[in-house]
C-alpha cells in the first residue's frame, strides 16, 4: 500500500492505472471479506467505540478519536484509547508514556492520542483493550479499527473527509478503499463528516451523520498569519495541511512532502531549515510530523496544531450516552 495517496486515486482522474489495477483490487477485496468471515470478534469487558474509515490515508481518524475522548470525559466516563502503534517498534500491549516513548517506539499517532487520554498500543487489539480495562478504563476508543474484526464493539463511527470522500470509489490498489463502500457502511452505526461536502457522497440512509471541522489552534493561527512559510508534511494527504496554512493567512512559498509515518533524519530537517532561511520563511509542519522530528531539531520548526470540533456537540453527547447505556447492543 502506498505511504501517501497517489493522484490517480482521486475522483475524476484520467489515469489508466485504476483500470489496469482492477484485477488486483478484486483479489484485495476477496481477501478482506475472507478475513472478516474467519475472524471471531472478542468481548473485552467494556464497551468499545471504533473510530475508522474506508480509505487509506488521512481522513481525520486521530483528531476524531481525541475529540470523542474529550466528549466521553465530559460525560463522566473514563475512556482509554487503543491503537495499533503503526510505525513503532514495540508490539505491546504497552501503555504509552510521553516521558519515555518516542515515535520510533509507539508510532506518531499514539503519541498524539496519549496527550488526550491514556493510550495503549498493540498489534493484538483485544489484548491491548483488556490491558486498558484492567488499568481502569470503563470504555475503550479503538483508533483506526473499522477493519479490525477481532475486536467486538458497541459503536462504530466511520470518518469521512467531505472534500475527498471515497476517491475514485475503487479498492486498493486501484483506488483508496480498504473495502467496498457497501461492506464498510453495513458495519457502521454513525458517520462523522469532516469539512464541507465538496465531492459527491452516497446516500447515508439510516446512519446518523455528525458534521465536524478541523480547526487550527488559535495561538498557532495568530502566530503564523501573515508569515512566509516553507510547509512540509509526511501524512496521508499533505495538501490538506498546505491548504489550512493558506486559509489562516500564511503565505506558503514552498512545500515538501514525505511518506506517511516516515521518520526525519537530522540532515533532512537541516536542509529544510536552511532552505526556509534562504526564502526568508519559517519551516512549519503538522503535530503528527513534529513528534517524528529529532528532539534537538524540534525548536527549529514551527507547528500548526488542529482540533476537531463538532457542529452539534450536544447531539454527539446525547448519542454517545444513549449508545453506551444501551445494554442490548453490547455485542454489536
Amino acid at each position: 500500500m502506498p505511504r501517501s495517496a497517489p493522484r490517480f486515486w482521486q475522483a475524476g482522474s484520467t489515469s489508466p492505472l485504476p483500470t489496469l489495477l482492477r484485477p488486483l483490487a478484486a483479489f484485495y477485496g476477496l481477501g478482506n471479506r475472507l478475513n472478516q468471515r474467519i475472524t471471531a470478534a472478542q468481548e473485552i469487558g467494556a464497551p468499545v467505540i471504533s473510530i475508522g474509515n474506508l480509505v487509506a490515508g488521512g481522513a481525520g481518524k486521530t483528531p476524531t478519536a481525541i475529540a470523542i475522548a474529550h466528549r466521553l470525559t465530559t460525560l463522566g466516563r473514563h475512556p482509554q484509547i487503543v491503537s495499533r502503534g503503526y510505525g513503532g517498534k514495540l508490539t505491546g500491549p504497552v501503555q504509552v508514556d510521553l516521558n519515555r516513548h518516542t515515535a520510533a517506539d509507539v508510532g506518531d499517532e499514539a503519541l498524539l492520542l496519549a496527550a488526550a487520554a491514556p493510550t495503549w498500543i498493540g498489534g493484538n487489539r483485544p489484548a491491548a483493550a483488556r490491558a486498558a480495562v484492567a488499568a481502569g478504563a470503563d470504555c475503550i476508543i479503538a483508533d483506526d479499527a473499522h477493519q479490525t474484526y477481532a475486536l467486538a464493539r458497541r459503536l462504530s463511527l466511520l470518518v469521512i473527509d467531505g472534500g475527498y470522500g471515497f476517491g475514485n470509489g475503487l479498492q486498493l490498489p486501484a483506488g483508496p478503499l480498504r473495502e467496498s463502500i457497501e461492506d464498510g457502511m453495513s458495519r457502521c452505526d454513525a458517520l462523522v463528516v469532516i469539512g464541507p461536502r465538496s465531492v459527491p457522497l452516497p446516500d447515508f440512509g439510516r446512519h446518523p451523520v455528525f458534521a465536524a471541522t478541523l480547526e487550527p489552534n488559535p495561538a498557532d493561527a495568530v502566530r503564523l498569519r501573515g508569515r512566509s512559510v516553507l510547509a512540509f508534511a509526511g501524512i496521508g494527504r499533505p495538501e490538506k495541511f498546505f491548504t489550512s496554512l493558506q486559509q489562516l493567512g500564511a503565505t506558503v512559498v514552498q512545500t515538501a512532502t514525505f511518506p506517511d509515518h516516515a521518520p526525519y533524519s537530522p540532515d533532512t530537517v537541516m536542509r529544510l531549515v536552511e532552505t526556509a532561511h534562504k526564502l526568508n520563511a519559517i519551516p512549519v509542519t503538522t503535530a503528527k510530523d513534529q513528534v517524528r522530528l529529532p528532539a534537538k531539531a524540534r525548536p527549529m520548526v514551527d507547528v500548526l496544531r488542529v482540533a476537531l470540533n463538532f457542529a452539534e456537540p450536544q447531539r454527539v453527547d446525547d448519542y454517545l450516552r444513549s449508545r453506551l447505556n444501551d445494554r442490548a447492543t453490547a455485542g454489536a
